[in-house]
This record gives structure tokens, C-alpha cells and sequence, in this order.
């Protein structure tokens, strides 16, 4: 359980960084259109945050369509937000998942199987919680690569920086 909800912590972390220096940056700069991977760093925002959702709904063992309807309501919620409401939804979420861990902390590893649209996924609470945190890991760097794109910099939300500043 330590280390699963440590490796989800990190995932916390980073996304807080991400929004730490959006704010560093001009106040539109998430909302600016490009052509990259997703059409603006809030739309990736957006993304990482609705796949959150809808991942705590398949390991909640929701119905196909209590899963669908959060993933097309935590992309709704967050459509207008601010960078200020954005870190607020993802706060949510991150408290949500870290009840979540604690109240499964004796069966993370236990296998279940998830029906989704793809086929039926046989997979551990552990596993899944790996996959949502590299899911975000993933779209973090693209967020620091559509801010290159507008010639500014990234900021570094590499595992290893969580571990120095935990002091390790």
C-alpha cells in the first residue's frame, strides 16, 4: 500500500508543479491555441484530469455508463476553468484517489476484471493506479513540449526531483 500510494503522491506532486508554473507564465498561455498534440495545454489539462475520473469509475466498478457519463462530466466541469479552478478539480481527484488507496490498502493486489469498450481487463488497484500516474507522467511532457513550441520553458516532474525534494 506504501508504495502505491507514494507513487500516486508523486503523481500529485507533479501536477501541482505543472500549475505552479503555468502561473509563472502570461495568464492565457494555457488557453492559446497551437498545433500540437492537443489543441491547448488546458485541453491537456482537461484530458489528464477526465482519464483520473474515469479510471476511479472503472476501479469503482461502475457501470459502462456511470463510466462514460464521468468521463463526459469531468471534461464538461473542467471546459471554462481557470488555472485556479483546474488545480482545484485536480485536488478533488487527488483526494479521492488517496481515500480510495487507504480504504483498499488490503486488497491492491488482488486481480479484478474491469468490462470496458476494449475488452474485459484483468488487472490489480495497484497496477491501475500505476497506469493513471504514467498517464499523467505521459501528458506532462507533452504539456512541457507545446510550451517549447511557444518558446517557453518546461519544469522538470521527473520522479527522481520528487525524491530529492522529499529530502531522500
Amino acid at each position: 500500500m506504501k508504495d502505491t500510494l507514494e507513487l500516486f503522491r508523486y503523481h500529485v506532486w507533479a501536477n501541482k508543479r505543472v500549475f505552479e508554473h503555468l502561473r509563472k507564465l502570461p495568464d492565457d498561455l494555457y488557453r492559446k491555441p497551437l498545433n500540437s498534440v492537443f489543441p491547448t495545454i488546458g485541453d491537456a489539462l482537461a484530458h489528464i484530469y477526465s482519464v483520473d475520473n474515469t479510471w476511479l469509475s472503472i476501479m469503482s466498478h461502475e457501470s459502462p455508463e456511470d463510466i462514460y457519463a464521468t468521463m463526459t462530466s469531468s471534461l464538461e466541469e473542467v471546459k471554462d476553468a481557470t488555472l485556479n479552478s483546474f488545480e482545484a478539480y485536480f485536488a478533488k481527484i487527488a483526494a479521492r484517489y488517496e481515500e480510495f488507496i487507504l480504504n483498499h490498502q488490503n486488497d491492491l493486489e488482488e486481480i479484478s476484471e474491469y468490462p470496458l469498450k476494449f475488452g474485459e481487463l484483468r488487472a490489480n488497484y495497484k497496477d491501475l493506479v500505476r497506469h493513471v500516474v504514467n498517464h499523467g507522467t505521459y501528458h506532462r511532457g507533452n504539456i512541457t513540449a507545446m510550451l517549447r513550441q511557444m518558446g517557453y520553458s518546461g519544469v522538470s516532474t521527473d520522479y527522481g526531483f520528487y525524491l530529492f525534494e522529499l529530502k531522500r
